[in-house]
């Protein structure tokens, strides 16, 4: 049996860099960190850049509050204190998937400036795109089928963003997409088109 006591050659007990895996896939990792109101588009914004990606040979992660609410945090609420812990949990496994070489699309009301900077000081600068959704609050209230805003309006849920609860917008996002008037088609061709500088993938 070779020695590999003396193999100075030895790979196998290396972990691959980051650099290797983007190599592999083709990509540039990073967070797409997509923030605007509650009914903005972010999520349906995101699953159509996911699909537009892997049409492109983009390999993709998406979170959201569907996938990490009902198991990563499923036992937190939405106390200020628990609001800070569900956003430092998914910065913590957004890094994850960026040191592999995935594009992680993140889809989070994340509503102050302070919330997203804690979530890029744990991801890193570099690695951070932050995506502004911006819809006004009232087309936001007409998509609302799920009426959480006339809930929130007739005080039944508490601390609802841009009604009981502040929303600050992004003052320098990396890329701004306004909803109003255009269809998901458009807005979502308009964010993959701003994303490929960051991401740069194969033409």
């Amino acid at each position: 049996m070779k020695d590999e006591g003396n193999n100075v050659y030895s790979v196998f007990d290396e972990i691959i860099s980051r650099e290797e895996k983007e190599s592999f896939l083709k990509q540039k990792s990073c967070v797409v960190w997509m923030t605007g109101l509650s009914g903005s588009g972010k999520t349906t914004l995101a699953k159509h850049l996911e699909n537009q990606l892997l049409r492109k040979g983009g390999f993709s992660k998406l979170l959201d509050g569907d996938n990490i609410r009902t198991g990563l945090n499923s036992d937190l609420g939405f106390a200020e204190a628990d609001r800070t812990e569900n956003i430092r949990r998914i910065a913590e496994v957004s890094k994850l998937f960026v040191d592999c070489g995935i594009i992680c699309v993140n889809s989070f009301v994340s509503p102050t400036r302070e919330i997203r900077e804690h979530a890029k000081k744990i991801i890193g600068d570099s690695d951070f795109i932050e995506v502004f959704i911006n819809t006004p609050i009232e087309e936001c209230e007409q998509r609302d089928v799920k009426g959480l805003y006339a809930k929130a309006r007739a005080g039944q849920i508490k601390n609802f963003t841009g009604i009981s609860a502040p929303f600050e917008v992004p003052e320098h996002p990396h890329i701004e997409i306004k909803t109003t008037g255009k269809t998901i088609e458009e807005s979502g061709s308009e964010l993959y088109e701003k994303l490929l500088p960051y991401i740069k993938l194969p033409s």
